[in-house]
């Protein structure tokens, strides 16, 4: 598939069309069935068959260490659309329903995020690992619940998003370790579009642009530059009311306009834009889009990440001694954002181990907390959580 070609977040979440499901697992979770895999599967369970599942149910249902046995969501009729179209055997109305039904490993939780942390800590106390859509939580505290409840039953829990899985993230993140930039200076990153109209969760409270667009950057970030200490934004509601599919006209709660900045130590400071309120001329899809929305700056070297850090298909690096930037990392190789569940399917599968970690999806939970925190109160907040790091 030609950059140009790739299909957009929005455009999978509303179609429930009949894409070629193949087509979208990455070759590595295929490759992996070669190399000592015995055939086990994690069974797997879906709760929330809306927009979001039409990207996970055709990943997970190609990926060879994942079996969906189970399809859940209030709505019921989703859950029986989805079984159908994926050959699911048990469908339920209800979580409750689900956990006391056919067996299965992994929670796959695509709910609305206000519901994420509420349905993680059922899945875990059900004796269930864990795979949730971000956020991971709806708060820190709720989010380090579900950490220590996870290791208490000796459980595994992962959140969204995957960005530092893909190959430009790798070579990114590498190239700062091998000094090709020289001493890192400064970072952004943007995403941002008009705002999505099928549900209104996005907009209430507990919603956002930050968790919703923003947690892609912030993920990218703080992987390639290393744990926030401090954030210091700005944030802001520029469109009141918004016209749902779901519920109508309703009051806009949650932030549609944010501006963070992330101090990471080593005198490094980034700067993170996200909002429902942004038009694009490349378009949500970013359909000829040929420069970067992640930059890095150093004292040798700069580099850009062409595309969004959730479809990149290219790195832009400019050095002291090659001052013509060069792009590398062509290629995704397979690399898509709604892979998270079919690899921790592997990992269970497998016991390899993700780039992924709950430690870091908590980190940028908090990063979006102090984000909002000083928004209200003009604070440079100090950020308590950490993770491993470099994650590669």
């Amino acid at each position: 598939m030609k950059p140009t070609e790739r299909i957009s977040r929005k455009e999978f979440l509303k179609t429930t069309g009949t894409l070629t499901a193949g087509a979208l697992v990455t070759p590595a979770l295929v490759k992996g069935a070669s190399f000592g895999w015995q055939g086990k599967k994690t069974r797997v369970g879906i709760i929330g068959c809306g927009s979001v599942s039409n990207a996970y149910f055709p990943h997970l249902s190609e990926c060879p260490y994942a079996e969906i046995v189970s399809a859940c969501d209030i709505i019921y009729e989703k859950a029986v659309a989805q079984a159908k179209r994926f050959n699911v055997p048990n469908t339920y109305p209800h979580i409750d329903q689900m956990l006391a039904g056919a067996p299965f490993d992994l929670l796959v939780n695509l709910t609305d995020m206000q519901e994420h942390g509420r349905l993680n800590k059922i899945g875990l106390e059900a004796g269930k690992h864990v795979w949730s859509e971000k956020p991971l939580a709806n708060h820190v505290p709720e989010g380090r619940e579900l950490l220590a409840l996870a290791e208490k039953k000796g459980l595994r829990i992962w959140g969204a998003p995957v960005v530092v899985n893909s190959p430009q993230f790798a070579f990114m993140s590498k190239a700062i370790q091998e000094g090709k930039l020289g001493k890192v200076a400064a970072a952004h990153a943007h995403y941002g579009h008009r705002g999505p109209t099928w549900s209104a969760f996005f907009y209430e409270r507990g919603g956002g642009s930050m968790p919703d667009l923003g947690v892609y950057n912030l993920g990218t970030l703080t992987g390639l530059l290393g744990p926030a200490r401090y954030v210091t934004a700005m944030t802001s509601i520029v469109t009141p009311t918004r016209k749902t599919d779901n519920k109508g006209e309703i009051k806009v709660e949650a932030e549609d306009n944010a501006m963070v900045l992330m101090d990471h130590g080593n005198g490094i400071i980034s700067h993170v834009q996200s909002g429902f309120n942004y038009f694009d001329p490349y378009g949500h899809t970013g359909t000829g889009q040929d420069h970067p929305t992640v930059m890095v700056w150093g004292t040798k070297g700069n580099m850009g990440l062409i595309g969004y850090d959730w479809a990149p298909f290219g790195v832009d690096l400019a050095t002291l001694d090659h001052e013509e930037p060069v792009r590398y990392e062509k290629d995704a190789k397979g690399y898509v954002w709604q892979e998270g569940a079919s690899l921790v399917a592997e990992a269970l599968a497998t016991g390899k181990e993700t780039l992924v970690t709950a430690r870091h999806s908590l980190h940028v939970l908090e990063i979006i907390e102090a984000a909002r925190k000083s928004g209200e109160t003009g604070e440079r907040v100090k950020i308590e959580t950490t993770f491993k790091w470099p994650v590669v």
